[in-house]
C-alpha cells in the first residue's frame, strides 16, 4: 500500500513530533504533507519529502502561521492526494479535514479535537483584545461548523488517550479506538551524574512554555514553599514565566535527550499542572524512576497510579498544588531513596508497566492499519 502523512505544520519539536518520527520510520518512502515547514526549526525532519501547501510562499506566514488559523481549511482541502492507497493524518487541528476518494483509506491519530476550537475555546478568546473579540467569536463559530465536517472524513480515528477519546465522541460525535503513543526517551542514567549521586534535590518542568499549560502554577507553588525547581523548555510565555520566578526556580531551556534523562532522574518529582492531551513527559519520568504530581483532569493520569507512582491533585490552582507537594513530602511513595540503586529505579519504572513501549506502539498501529486496509479494498 502506497502511503501518505499529514501533520498539521512541521515548525518545532514536542511530543507530537516524536510521534511523527516514528511514523515517518515505520514507512520512510512516505511523503509528509503539512501548511508550512520550517527548516530552522525542525532539523530534525531534514531530508524528508515533506510537501507543503501554498501558504509556504506567502511571505511571512511561515512564522507566524497562528494568524492563518482561518485559512486551515482551503490549506488543507487543497493538497493532492490522490495518488496514494492509505492517508495517515496525525493532527491537533485540521490535517484530518483533507479531502479523500472511496478508494482511499484515510485514518487519523487524533490529539486532540482542535484546542482553540472547543475544549479551551473560551480561554483562546480570552486571551485577545477586547475589541477583536465579537470578530475571533464569529471566526470560531465559522471554524467549529467546518472543523466537526472534517472530523467526519477520516474513515477510522485512533485516539491518543481516553481523555481525547471522549472529547472525540462529545464534538465530533464520533467513536475511536485508544491506541497510546510510544515513549522513546530511556531512564538510563550514567553513574555519578545528579540523578545517582547527592539525591533528589528540586522539582522539575518539562513543557512548552505557552499559557495553555499553566507553568505559572509550578513556580508560584514551589516559590511558596521555598523548594527548587528547574523549568526545561522554551516558549511564548517564557519572559512572563521568568519576570515571576522566585530565586529557588532555574530555567534550563532546551536539553537533548541524553541531557533531560539526568534531570528527570535528578528530580523530586515531576510537576504537571497543565491539562495534557496525553501526557508523554509522565511516562518519560517514571521511565526514570521519577513520581509524577500531575492536575486529575489530565490525559497525564491515565499513566499514574495515585499514591504509588504519583500524586493527583484536583483544581489548576496554587493551592491545590502546594496541597498535591505536601501530600507527596509525607506519603510514602515508593520512589527511590537518596543515593538509591540503579535497581531500585528500574523496579519503580515498571509500576507504568510497557502498554507506551515503542515495539508495542508499532506492532499496534501498524498491525490495525494493515488490517483495516484489507476491510477496506
Amino acid at each position: 500500500m502506497k502511503v501518505a502523512l499529514v501533520y498539521d505544520r512541521i515548525n518545532k519539536f514536542g511530543g507530537a513530533e516524536r510521534v511523527l518520527g516514528v511514523l515517518h520510520e515505520m514507512w520512510p518512502e512516505a511523503p509528509v504533507f503539512t501548511s508550512v515547514y520550517v527548516p530552522a526549526g525542525a532539523p530534525w525532519a531534514n531530508g524528508w519529502d515533506i510537501r507543503t501547501s501554498w501558504l509556504q510562499n506567502i511571505p511571512g506566514a511561515k512564522n507566524n502561521h497562528e494568524s492563518f488559523g482561518w485559512l486551515m481549511p482551503l490549506l488543507f482541502e487543497s493538497l493532492d492526494l490522490s495518488g496514494f492507497d492509505v492517508i495517515i493524518s496525525l493532527t491537533s487541528e485540521a490535517a484530518k479535514g483533507v479531502i479523500t476518494h472511496s478508494g482511499q483509506l484515510h485514518v487519523c491519530y487524533l490529539l486532540t479535537p482542535t484546542r482553540y476550537l472547543w475544549s479551551h475555546g473560551a480561554d483562546y478568546l480570552g486571551q485577545l483584545p477586547r475589541i477583536v473579540r465579537p470578530l475571533a467569536m464569529a471566526v470560531q463559530s465559522g471554524l467549529r461548523v467546518w472543523d466537526y465536517m472534517a472530523g467526519q472524513r477520516p474513515d477510522y480515528i485512533f485516539s491518543i488517550s481516553k481523555l481525547v477519546q471522549k472529547r472525540c465522541l462529545k464534538h465530533y460525535r464520533r467513536e475511536s479506538e485508544v491506541v497510546y503513543p510510544p515513549v522513546m526517551l530511556e531512564g538510563e542514567g550514567k553513574e555519578g551524574t545528579e540523578g545517582s549521586e547527592g539525591g533528589r534535590q528540586y522539582y522539575l518542568v518539562v513543557s512548552r512554555l505557552v499559557p495553555y499549560k499553566r507553568i505559572g502554577l509550578a513556580i508560584e507553588a514551589c516559590s511558596r514553599l521555598k523548594e527548587n525547581l528547574v523549568v526545561v523548555g522554551s516558549g511564548t510565555d517564557e519572559a512572563r514565566l521568568k519576570a515571576m520566578a522566585g530565586p529557588t526556580v532555574k530555567f534550563a531551556g532546551n536539553l537533548t535527550d541524553g541531557e533531560l534523562v539526568e534531570y528527570y532522574r535528578g528530580a523530586k518529582a515531576l510537576l504537571m499542572p497543565q491539562e495534557e492531551d496525553f501526557g508523554l513527559t509522565a511516562v518519560e519520568a517514571l521511565n526514570c524512576g521519577t513520581p509524577v504530581i500531575s492536575y486529575r483532569n489530565s490525559g497525564a493520569a491515565e499513566v499514574i497510579d495515585d499514591g504509588r507512582t504519583g500524586i493527583l491533585f484536583g483544581q489548576q490552582t496554587v493551592e491545590s498544588l502546594v496541597g498535591a507537594i505536601n501530600k507527596f513530602k509525607t506519603t510514602g511513595l515508593p520512589r527511590p531513596a537518596k543515593g538509591g540503586s540503579r535497581n531500585d529505579e528500574v523496579k519503580f519504572a515498571k509500576l507504568a508497566g510497557e502498554k507506551f513501549s515503542l515495539n508495542r506502539f508499532e506492532k499496534e498501529l501498524e498491525s490495525k492499519i494493515e488490517s483495516l486496509w484489507q476491510k477496506h479494498q
